[in-house]
């Protein structure tokens, strides 16, 4: 028998809904390109055509003065190296704790399963506020450390669960029990076979916790005061308010219509640039994972 001959022939009503199906998922497709496309066009193009709403799709009068300005700070290369460090280090931490827990609160066996359960859905919905969240961190001396950025935050519940029920619907539980007859034990159960098989939620979670830690604004903005430790979002905020209070200066001072309005186009392109230079990298890592993404995502938001 071909394979022709086991085609389903689609029914009318099984065309309208794939056809509208289609149709949504290209709408919101364009819907969130197409921020993105004139952001990166704006950014390298002549302000005076972004300003009379002439770069609808395509850059026009192409200018790299925003990504010059951008780029000439000194202190761009700092924000550069700790975020990737930061990324990469705190990718590492979320992955460690959130597999290991999930590992530990997939099995049945495990002593206090449904107390640990209970504590961390508690910090799910309820936290101490600001003031005791910064106190206990100064306490503990995580001020000014590269783990007040990569530490605090790391592990969330919510992914704990996803990996929980990956574990739980995608292993089965023959095999374990087949590893453990075997004479293999937890560490080396979690090691050699868990591991191995679950490539496409340490992929997912891995791209949660890199994108997090990515754009991670707050905890560098409230517990890092040292300029060597800044992160890339630090050093960008500085450069766009510094080009801001420039502005401002100079509305009180004595410079020409002229001047103050190439000033004006100057900080809109800096604006956009600095959108393109903190967002691209992490763009660029998508497509090395999205393999593993969907399969994850699916796999892991099944009910446990």
């Amino acid at each position: 028998m071909d394979g022709k001959s086991n085609k389903i022939k689609k029914g009318k009503d099984d065309l309208i809904f794939e056809s509208v199906n289609n149709f949504l998922v290209l709408l919101v497709f364009i819907i969130v390109l197409y921020p993105l496309v004139f952001v990166a066009s704006a950014s390298i193009s002549n302000p005076d055509f972004v300003n009379q709403g002439e770069v609808i799709l395509l850059p026009k009068g192409i200018t790299f003065e925003g990504y010059l300005r951008v780029f000439s700070s000194n202190d761009i290369g700092i924000g550069y190296r700790n975020t990737i460090f930061y990324t990469i280090l705190g990718t590492f931490i979320c992955l460690f704790f959130t597999l290991t827990a999930a590992y530990s609160l997939s099995r049945e066996d495990f002593v206090g399963k449904k107390v640990f359960v209970y504590i961390f859905t508690f910090t799910m919905f309820f936290s101490g506020g600001l003031i005791p969240y910064y106190l206990v961190v100064k306490t503990l001396g995580l001020v000014n450390t590269i783990w007040a950025q990569t530490l605090l935050g790391a592990v969330g519940f919510w992914n704990i669960v996803i990996v929980r029920t990956f574990y739980q619907k995608s292993i089965p539980a023959e095999l374990k029990e087949a590893a453990f007859i075997d004479g293999c034990s937890n560490a080396g159960m979690f090691i050699k076979i868990i591991l191995p098989l679950s490539k496409p939620i340490i992929a997912v979670i891995g791209l949660y916790a890199a994108v997090g830690q990515w754009n991670s604004f707050f905890n560098a903005l409230i517990f890092i005061t040292d300029r060597k430790l800044y992160t890339l979002q630090l050093i960008l905020r500085e450069i766009l308010i510094l080009n801001e209070v420039k502005f401002s200066q100079i509305m009180l001072g004595a410079e020409s219509e002229i001047q103050l309005q190439k000033r004006a186009e100057v900080a809109a392109l800096i604006k956009y640039s600095v959108m393109i230079v903190s967002t691209l990298p992490i763009i660029m890592a998508y497509p090395f994972v999205q393999k593993y993404f969907t399969k994850g995502v699916m796999v892991g938001s099944l009910k446990g």
